[in-house]
């Protein structure tokens, strides 16, 4: 577990620390561009700027600010990766790790503000050490009075109060320290990043998220959705059932008919909240996931991220992924223009370079048979291609909100599918799909 560190709850704190990381990065570029002097270098604003040592401390402080940041990260790094300077790349994966949690005393203040004075008194135990922490608050086990073991997840002091100041500050900061292009206009995302940092800080909503999964997938006797206890429940605090499973990342001890069953299982999910649901949980960290040896079900966890998708959205990715699957370029374009990806005036080139990475993603839905996800480049590849479009700055366009966080999604059980070195035949899982849209 990281080092305790206390969290700046008020605005100004959260600011001045901010003011102090300027000074901290002023002084790195005055003494380093003082000695290149000395030994004859000109002096360069921008590599001073960018050299390690700035960017480790910009990590640490942006990590210690907690949601903003961390959240800016995910989505920068999810949708611009490609396109981003390296020294920002490896900052946004700092950015990624686990945040440092908060002291116990800071903890207890959370925990009176939401069960009282007499807090103590609400369980029969609970451990002052988290056994998670991430962006916006830290997990911790708890036992009921009637001996139910809880998973209790607390909220960081200040983060819903600060997140649309904290997403601002974070990109002045990040604007300018020349870390990002400036051809690419992230304004509707940086909106999107607070929208979703206020929906991710209310717990409630996360619970609402939780009890509405468990209800879809009942039926369903692979997966597991935590029950949650409303009455240790609040907008700053989510009581959930204890689930004790193993990391999606250490399952490569199983056959390779059960590794291929559980990347196949969230392949159809995924199928399932896009067409059916209609409500996408986009998270795909690999913490998210568990697996239950035992009962052979998989562990969902966290619903924080989880965006409602509409019926026009979900057909038109029917339309795009029944397209693609049989190579129907001017199928996938109609429905690439319906989810909005070509509502600007773009070139035929950058609308035709869309379709080709779409028809590469698309590629295990293509596959006849399983996909063997562990022994293919796909990855290589659909990187090269973004490499290449980003290489021409009139290619630089943010695509669809929705769509980034669907993308996101995909594109995170791909690896998931990877890491288990699965094969899998996702042309029958989404088959089903395609017939009833009439996509032949």
């Amino acid at each position: 577990m990281s080092k305790e560190r206390a969290i700046a709850t008020s605005r100004f704190a959260r600011f001045a620390k901010l003011g102090s990381l300027a000074g901290k990065v002023a002084g790195n570029m005055l003494v380093s561009g003082a000695k290149g002097a000395l030994n004859g270098q000109a002096w360069d604003n921008k590599s001073l700027l960018l050299q390690p040592k700035n960017i480790e401390q910009l990590a640490k402080q942006l990590a210690h600010l907690r949601g903003a940041a961390m959240k800016l990260g995910q989505l920068l790094s999810m949708d611009a990766g490609d396109l981003l300077s390296p020294e920002l790349a490896e900052l946004l994966a700092m950015l990624r790790a686990d945040a440092d949690p908060m002291p116990h005393k800071q903890l207890v203040s959370v925990l009176k503000a939401q069960w009282g004075d007499n807090w103590l008194d609400t369980l029969a135990h609970i451990e002052l050490k988290p056994f998670a922490a991430a962006s916006i608050g830290q997990v911790h086990q708890a036992i009921t009075e009637q001996g139910d073991k809880l998973a209790i997840k607390v909220q960081y002091p200040g983060i819903a109060k600060s997140v649309v100041s904290d997403v601002d500050n974070v990109m002045a900061l990040l604007t300018l320290s020349r870390l990002l292009p400036k051809e690419i206009d992230l304004t509707e995302l940086v909106e999107e990043a607070k929208q979703q940092l206020l929906n991710e800080a209310d717990y409630e909503l996360e619970a609402q998220h939780l009890k509405r999964y468990s209800e879809y997938l009942a039926d369903h006797p692979r997966f597991k959705v935590p029950t949650v206890y409303p009455q240790f429940s609040s907008k700053r605090i989510l009581a959930m059932e204890y689930v004790a499973a193993e990391p999606i990342e250490q399952l490569n001890q199983l056959s390779q008919e059960q590794r291929n069953q559980i990347a196949s299982d969230f392949i159809a999910l995924f199928f399932l909240e896009l067409f059916e649901f209609q409500l996408v949980q986009t998270d795909p960290n690999f913490a998210n996931f568990q697996y239950q040896s035992s009962t052979e079900r998989i562990v969902l966890f966290d619903f924080g991220a989880t965006r409602e998708i509409t019926c026009a959205l979900s057909q038109s990715y029917r339309h795009l992924l029944g397209a693609a699957q049989v190579q129907d370029r001017d199928g996938m374009f109609e429905a690439a223009h319906q989810i909005g990806y070509f509502q600007d005036q773009v070139i035929d080139s950058y609308k035709n370079n869309v379709i080709d990475i779409f028809m590469l993603a698309c590629e295990p839905l293509r596959h006849l048979g399983k996909y063997d996800f562990a022994n293919s480049d796909l990855a290589r590849r659909m990187k090269e291609a973004g490499l290449a479009m980003s290489g021409n700055s009139q290619q630089w366009h943010t695509p669809p909100v929705d769509a980034l966080f669907i993308h996101r999604k995909l594109a995170g059980l791909y690896l998931i599918a990877a890491k288990l070195e699965a094969q899998i035949d996702v042309n029958s899982l989404f088959s089903v799909y395609s017939t009833r849209a009439n996509l032949s």
